[in-house]
């Protein structure tokens, strides 16, 4: 019963785990898909507003851009302090960064907007993010690749331990197995027992590993809340949301839970079957 609450706790981390990435990768891309940025480059003598103003013009004129907003100094300090530190920016050639939001549901010519951003402006330049889409994709399907695998074996070593656990509890009745079998009882109906036996546990160990698991996902995701204020709180945030699994994901965590009582039950009832036949209780006994 350990073993199975302890496997399916685990199972359980990992299942949460999976669905956590896969949620916050999808919601990572669709909003690095709904944004572009232009990039204006200094030089010496150039108007930055009138360029700005000038790349501004060409974006809302192209259908499907929403909207352009410069950034104004502070949010370019804002970006860069994490590497250069509390710095005044306004003596250094800074670039000047406009950030588009586009409609997802258009069709959009990005080879058209950046020719027609060049034209306008020599010195700048659109950035579509596809580069980071692309990367964040293959970086969250491995993550959930790995997951699966890690839950596949997880479940693999459960299987494991109940037919080890099958096979000591049947040498250690062996003569309780032969009496059953000699008053007539068949492979099948012995086999049920040890099924009902070995389905009481895995509920039981199911239910105490999933319980600790949905518990420990609701703690965490009670303390990452939005209203929580700290460094570490903003950091799990940004890399998994909210941290909150929502009702699919509880749901599939008891689903989980359910399928390893069954799956212990199971095998327990093929690894009796398997025994019975390899010593042969199920032949007629002599005598």
């Amino acid at each position: 019963m350990a073993v199975i609450a302890i496997m399916t706790f685990l199972a359980s981390l990992t299942l949460g785990s999976v669905l956590l990435v896969a949620d916050t990768s999808a919601s990572w891309q669709r909003d690095i898909a709904r944004e572009l940025t232009v990039q204006i480059r200094p030089e010496p003598g150039m108007d930055m507003d009138a360029a700005t103003t000038a790349v501004q013009v060409v974006l809302l004129a192209t259908p499907g851009v929403v909207s352009a907003t410069p950034l104004d100094d502070a949010a370019a300090n804002m970006l860069l302090s994490p590497w250069l530190g509390d710095l005044d920016l306004t003596a250094l050639p800074v670039p000047r960064l406009i950030a588009v939001e586009i409609d997802l549901g258009s069709a959009l010519d990005f080879a058209a907007l950046e020719e027609a951003v060049e034209r306008a402006v020599p010195q700048a330049s659109l950035d579509d993010h596809r580069a980071w889409i692309s990367r964040l994709a293959v970086m969250a399907g491995a993550m959930v690749t790995a997951g699966v695998a890690i839950l596949a074996l997880v479940l693999a070593a459960t299987v494991l331990t109940v037919v080890f656990a099958t096979r000591g509890a049947m040498t250690g009745n062996r003569h309780i197995i032969e009496v059953l079998h000699f008053v007539g009882a068949s492979g099948s109906f012995i086999a049920g027992q040890f099924q009902r036996h070995f389905l009481r546990l895995g509920l039981i160990g199911a239910a105490i590993g999933g319980a600790i698991a949905l518990v420990l996902f609701l703690l965490v995701g009670w303390s990452l809340r939005p209203d929580q204020v700290g460094a570490e709180a903003d950091q799990f945030r940004v890399m998994f949301g909210t941290f909150n699994l929502g009702i699919w994901g509880y749901s599939l965590i008891v689903m989980l839970a359910l399928a390893v009582a069954v799956l212990t039950a199971l095998t327990s009832r093929f690894t009796v079957l398997r025994q019975l036949a390899a010593i042969d209780l199920l032949a007629p006994v002599d005598g």
